[in-house]
C-alpha cells in the first residue's frame, strides 16, 4: 500500500487557512461529525459485532440495532475520556502542525488559555505519538544508516562510547543525485547488533541496499536479504559526512530543531515522542498546504489507541534528561 499523498488533492476534506479551520469546527457537534467522518469513512462500524446500523442515543452515543452495544465516537481513539472539548483538542492540533518548527507545551498552554501547564505538557507527546501512522510503509531503494547522540559533552570517551548521551538511530532514503526521501528515527539502548539490526530491519523493505560505515553492529543486516555496501570511514580518506551525508545532514537538523523546540534540554523519557513529530514534519517537507497536515493528524489520531497519562510518566529506569549540544 502507497503512503498517502501529501499534496492536496480532490477527495482531501481539510481547512486550508485558520478562517476556515474557525468557521468549520465552531461548535462541539462540528467536531464529532468531522471525528465520526474520518473514523469511520464508510458509514458506523459497531467495534462489537461489526454490524452497519445504529442510531443515536440522547447522550450522543451510537447505539448497535444488532448487539446494543453503545460506543462513543471519541472512545478508543487519542480523545478518549477527555475531559477538554474536542474544539480545544482541534486547535491544539492546528497550532502544532501550522509551526514550521514545532511547538512546545509552554507555546501550546499559551495559545489555547489553559489553567494548567501539566494539561499542555501532558497533550505533547500524545499529539506527537498520533503521528506516526499505523501500518506505516517501511523505506525501500538505497537507505543510508548511521546513529547519532543526544547531548553535551563527555569527557573521557570517544567514538561510539557513551555513559549519559542518549543514542538515536537513522535511517534515510537516498534519492539520487542529491535528494533524500523519508526519514525513520528511534532510540536505542546501544550499538550492539542486538539494537541495531531489529532497528534497521523494522525500518527498511528486504531487498534494499543499506549503506553503513564499517561498524561490526551492522554485519548481520545482510542476513535479513538486504544488500550492504559498507564504507570503512578511517581507510576511504573521506570523512563520515561526504560517505554518508544524509544521515549526517538529518543529525545536524535534529539538534538544532531539539535545541530550540526544547530549549537546551530534552527528556530521554520522551525522546522518542520528539523523533515521531521530527519524523512527522521531514517525511512531509514538502507539502504546501498546512491544513493537510492537520488533515494527516487527524486521520491517525482517529487511529490510535488512547495514551493515557500513567504512560506517559512510566519508564523510571531512563536518566530525567540530557543536554542538548
Amino acid at each position: 500500500m502507497a503512503p498517502p499523498s501529501d499534496q492536496p488533492g480532490p477527495d482531501v476534506d481539510y481547512p486550508g487557512t485558520f478562517e476556515e479551520f474557525d468557521a468549520w469546527f465552531r461548535t462541539e457537534e462540528a467536531c464529532l461529525d468531522y471525528v465520526e467522518k474520518l473514523r469511520w469513512p464508510s458509514g458506523f462500524q459497531c467495534p462489537g459485532c461489526a454490524a452497519s446500523e445504529a442510531w443515536r442515543t440522547g447522550r450522543g452515543l451510537h447505539q448497535c440495532r444488532r448487539c446494543r452495544r453503545q460506543t462513543s465516537v471519541t472512545a478508543g481513539t487519542l480523545f478518549d475520556h477527555t475531559h477538554k472539548s474536542l474544539r480545544t483538542w482541534f486547535l491544539a492540533m492546528w497550532f502544532v502542525t501550522s509551526q514550521k518548527y514545532g511547538a512546545s507545551a509552554l507555546g501550546l498552554k499559551r495559545v489555547l488559555g489553559l489553567g494548567s501547564y501539566e494539561t499542555a505538557w501532558s497533550w505533547m507527546p500524545k499529539l506527537r505519538k498520533a503521528m506516526v501512522r499505523p501500518g506505516r510503509d517501511r523505506l525501500r531503494g538505497t537507505v543510508e544508516v548511521d546513529e547519532t547522540y543526544v547531548g553535551g559533552e563527555e569527557h573521557g570517551v570517544a567514538g561510539r562510547e557513551t555513559e549519559k548521551k542518549a543514542i538515536v538511530g537513522i535511517v534515510i532514503e537516498v534519492k539520487d543525485p542529491k535528494g533524500f526521501g523519508r526519514v525513520r528515527m528511534r532510540q536505542l539502548a546501544d550499538v550492539s547488533a542486538a539494537s541495531l539490526t531489529p532497528f534497521v530491519c523494522q525500518a527498511v523493505e528486504p531487498g534494499s541496499i543499506v549503506r553503513t560505515d564499517g561498524w561490526k553492529g551492522y554485519n548481520s543486516i545482510e542476513n535479513h536479504g538486504d544488500v550492504r555496501e559498507k564504507y570503512v570511514i578511517s581507510g576511504s580518506g573521506n570523512p563520515a559526512h561526504v560517505v554518508l551525508p544524509g544521515v549526517h545532514r538529518l543529525a545536524s537538523l535534529l539538534k538544532r530543531w531539539l535545541l530550540g523546540t526544547h530549549q537546551g534540554a530534552v527528556s530521554r523519557k520522551h525522546l522518542d515522542y520528539s523523533l515521531d513529530e521530527y519524523t512527522f514534519r521531514f517525511n512531509r517537507r514538502t507539502s504546501r498546504a498546512r491544513g493537510l497536515l492537520f488533515y494527516r493528524l487527524m486521520q491517525q489520531a482517529v487511529s490510535l489507541e488512547p495514551l493515557p497519562y500513567r504512560a506517559i510518566v512510566a519508564r523510571p529506569d531512563m536518566p530525567e534528561s540530557v543536554p542538548v549540544p
